[in-house]
């Protein structure tokens, strides 16, 4: 359905770091980049996520409500996102990462917030 995420940051270099650490324990390549408007690009055969200082030049600010997910291919890459994430200046937020059981079935998953505050997950669905 989606072709590309991008959040704003105000640390660009912070948050690069964060995703390299975090999207790598998914097994994501590190960023590519920066490109000529100064965003750091990760791309997947399923997609793209970038990260860069808003064009608009307004301050970069989280989406209150929104979280972005990423794909986890085991449950052992979910609590590696979480911990990767988080001794790279992420911080854990809600419950500590682990399987969850609602609506939609069984879920492994581990929310954090990156430098800039943006709200992301890593999940796995088993079966």
């Amino acid at each position: 359905m989606f072709t590309h995420v991008t959040v704003g940051a105000n640390d660009v270099e912070a948050s690069r770091r964060f995703y390299d650490a975090a999207l790598g324990a998914l097994g994501v390549e590190p960023a590519s980049g920066p490109d000529a408007k100064g965003r750091f690009w990760w791309r997947t055969r399923m997609g793209a996520f970038a990260v860069g200082t808003p064009i608009d030049g307004d301050p970069a600010c989280h989406a209150n409500g929104g979280t972005i997910g990423f794909h986890a291919k085991t449950p052992e890459m979910v609590q590696a996102f979480h911990d990767a994430g988080v001794a790279a200046g992420g911080k854990a937020i809600e419950d500590p990462p682990g399987e969850r059981v609602g609506p939609f079935g069984t879920l492994v998953l581990a929310y954090l917030r990156d430098p800039s505050g943006n709200k992301i997950c890593a999940m796995h669905r088993p079966g």
